[in-house]
C-alpha cells in the first residue's frame, strides 16, 4: 500500500475462525432449540424470529444499538414472553453455546497473523458482523486461538449501531480508532460483506479458504489467497512502511 499501514481489521467467522457458515448456523440453532423448547418455544417459530431480528439489525440506521434493534424486533414476533425469557438466551450464550466449537475448525496461522501485526506496532480490530452478543463473540475469538484483548476493538451487537455490508459500519470503526481508511486493511472471507470496505478507500485481502461470493462478483482485482498468502501480504505491507 502506498499509505502507511496502521491497522488491520479482521473478520472472524470463516476468516480467523475456519468454518462453513451454513453448517455452523444450522448446528448452533439446534443447540439453541434444545435449550428453549422446554420453555415453550416451537423450533420453526423461534428460528424464523431470530432471522427476522437479524435482518432488522442488518437494516439498522444507526439510531440504536443492534442489541436494542434485535430485541425490539424479536419481541414483536414472539411477544413479551421472549423479553421475559431473555435470561435464558443469555444463559445459552454464556454456557451452552460452547458446544458449537465442535462445528469450527482451527488454524494456528490466525494467531500468527495477528501476533505478527501487533509485534510490528500495527493495531488490530476484530470486525466481525455484530449480530452476536459479546459472550458469544469472545468465545469464538478464543476458539480461534486468540484472546479478545489482542484487539483494540471487538464489534458486538451491544457496542455498535450498524452491520455489514453497510459502509457506516466501517466508518464507525474508523471513527473509533481515529484512522483514515487509507491506513487500514480489511481481511475477510465474504466478498459482499468484507471487500466492500475497499469502496471507502481501505486496502482489502480476501481469505479464500471459506470464501463466500453470493453474487459471483469478479474477484480478479482483489488481493486474495489462503493464510500463507495473507501472512506474506501483511508482511509486505509492514515492510513497505
Amino acid at each position: 500500500m502506498a499509505d502507511e499501514l496502521k491497522a488491520v481489521l479482521f473478520d472472524l467467522d470463516g476468516t480467523l475462525l475456519p468454518l462453513d457458515q451454513d453448517e455452523f448456523t444450522s448446528g448452533y440453532f439446534k443447540f439453541l432449540i434444545k435449550k428453549l423448547m422446554p420453555h415453550g418455544y416451537e423450533p420453526k417459530t423461534l428460528i424464523d424470529a431470530i432471522w427476522h431480528g437479524t435482518n432488522a439489525m442488518v437494516r439498522n440506521d444507526g439510531r440504536r444499538t443492534n442489541e436494542e434493534v434485535f430485541w425490539e424486533d424479536f419481541t414483536s414476533v414472539l411477544g413479551e414472553k421472549a423479553l421475559a425469557d431473555r435470561p435464558l438466551f443469555e444463559e445459552f450464550y454464556a454456557h451452552d453455546f460452547a458446544k458449537a466449537k465442535a462445528l469450527c475448525g482451527f488454524d494456528p496461522r490466525a494467531k500468527e497473523a495477528v501476533s505478527m501485526l501487533r509485534s510490528a506496532g500495527v493495531r488490530t480490530v476484530l470486525a466481525t458482523n455484530p449480530v452476536f452478543p459479546a459472550a458469544a463473540t469472545e468465545q469464538r475469538i478464543r476458539w480461534a486461538g486468540l484472546e479478545p484483548d489482542m484487539f483494540e476493538l471487538v464489534t458486538t451487537y451491544e457496542n455498535i449501531n450498524y452491520c455489514k455490508p453497510n459502509h457506516d459500519y466501517y466508518r464507525e470503526i474508523l471513527r473509533r480508532i481515529g484512522l483514515a481508511p487509507e491506513n487500514c486493511i480489511m481481511v475477510g472471507n465474504d466478498v459482499g460483506e468484507d471487500m466492500c470496505a475497499a469502496r471507502l478507500g481501505m486496502g482489502v485481502f480476501l481469505l479464500t479458504d471459506h470464501m463466500l461470493n453470493r453474487k459471483n462478483e469478479d474477484l480478479s482485482a482483489i488481493p486474495q489467497g489462503g493464510f500463507d498468502e495473507l501472512i506474506a501480504f501483511l508482511k509486505a505491507a509492514i515492510d513497505a512502511d
